[in-house]
């Protein structure tokens, strides 16, 4: 039997700061909850990354209210809470010890940002060897300029950043269709 693990990326109340901007996706969250439930159903294994910040004026510091995981996919007792301080959840952390001394071979990704922590997780996690799942619509991006001093807007950086993912790091797919794969696995 394959192990799974679902693997919730900086779901944090930081990212309702206003400094970044404005976000596509509105939904993510809620598509989170909605997989969140169906994995606890299962009573597969669920592990949190959360992103903080050793400067105390940041919104990711510890001591800031941003630094808490939103309350729409708080953790239960029980669940893995991994702390990172970088944009991969593998970089000085115990996420990959974790996987495979539980033998999970399989791992979905959701969370935030899609261009950031999201790409940089899902790229480690296939380059490790895992077979990796990233969900559409379960992560999202805020606008941001490039190189060039152009502005680029939210959407687009989520559709590119996928788009540089699929088929190489990791399979892409939305919300009901992994829920809709897991429902016709049983």
């Amino acid at each position: 039997m394959v192990k799974k693990a679902l693997i919730i990326v900086d779901v944090q109340k930081a990212f309702d700061d206003k400094k970044w901007g404005v976000r596509n996706n509105p939904n993510a969250e809620e598509n989170i909850s909605k997989i969140l439930k169906v994995w606890r159903e299962k009573n597969w294994q669920v592990i949190y990354i959360k992103h903080t910040s050793d400067t105390p004026s940041s919104v990711l510091h510890p001591n800031n209210k941003g630094f808490a995981i939103k309350e729409i996919v708080k953790p239960i007792d029980g669940e893995c809470i991994i702390t990172k301080k970088v944009n991969s959840s593998f970089i000085d952390t115990n996420l990959e010890e974790f996987l495979k001394g539980k033998k999970i071979t399989t791992v979905v990704i959701t969370g935030l940002t899609t261009p950031h922590c999201i790409s940089t997780t899902t790229r480690m996690s296939g380059n490790l060897g895992f077979d990796t799942y990233l969900i559409s619509d379960a992560t999202a991006a805020f606008g941001m300029i490039g190189h060039n001093n152009k502005f680029y807007d939210a959407e687009t950086v989520h559709e590119i950043s996928l788009a540089t993912l699929h088929d190489e790091f990791a399979t892409i797919l939305s919300t009901e269709q992994l829920i809709e794969k897991i429902t016709k696995a049983d």
